[in-house]
């Protein structure tokens, strides 16, 4: 349920906090399934308190971990190392020139449909579907559909250079 409301595109996960605390993870959860600590502790036959105690702790472990990414990922810096990237790609030529710009657009958006990204960049409709293409392979965009908008994708490949960090050298 978290990874759906936080729309995270799985980047983000409490899986690496839970996983530093198991024993503190795996208390809180049976302490949920204890009986009642007196005539104050709910009103079922299970220890609200423990609940309560599951509760603050599963929360401040999302908190560390929410904190832990944006010291790693860099939100502020994000946007100059992606387009840093496709500019080094367009250098190499593995990447057709409007990439960039495309991207721009994207990221100060968040998403555009096709059409006007097109009138954004001023290109025609085969020049920009072969570079939106380009983009869309590599994972760099996404898009539910050739109607729907394309927005930033977070590919694993490129992890290292768009969130240096993120996963240990060598992994």
């Amino acid at each position: 349920m978290l990874l759906d409301a936080l729309d995270s595109g799985a980047i983000w996960s409490v899986a690496r906090g839970l996983a530093r605390s198991v024993e503190s993870y795996k208390g809180h959860l049976q302490a949920c399934d204890e009986p009642r600590r007196g005539d104050r502790d709910g009103r079922g036959n299970l220890s609200e308190q423990a609940l309560l105690e599951f509760t603050r702790y599963f929360l401040e472990t999302c908190i560390d971990q929410v904190d832990f990414m944006e010291r790693l990922v860099q939100p502020d810096k994000l946007h100059a190392r992606i387009l840093g990237w496709a500019r080094d790609e367009v250098r190499r030529k593995k990447l057709l020139p409007r990439s960039v710009h495309i991207l721009e657009i994207v990221l100060a958006r968040g998403q555009m449909h096709r059409d006007e990204l097109r009138l954004s960049i001023g290109t025609g409709d085969r020049q920009l579907r072969r570079t939106v293409s380009e983009l869309l392979e590599l994972g760099v965009l996404t898009s539910e559909g050739q109607a729907a908008a394309v927005k930033l994708g977070f590919p694993a490949a490129l992890a290292p250079q768009w969130m240096p960090g993120l996963f240990p050298e060598g992994a």
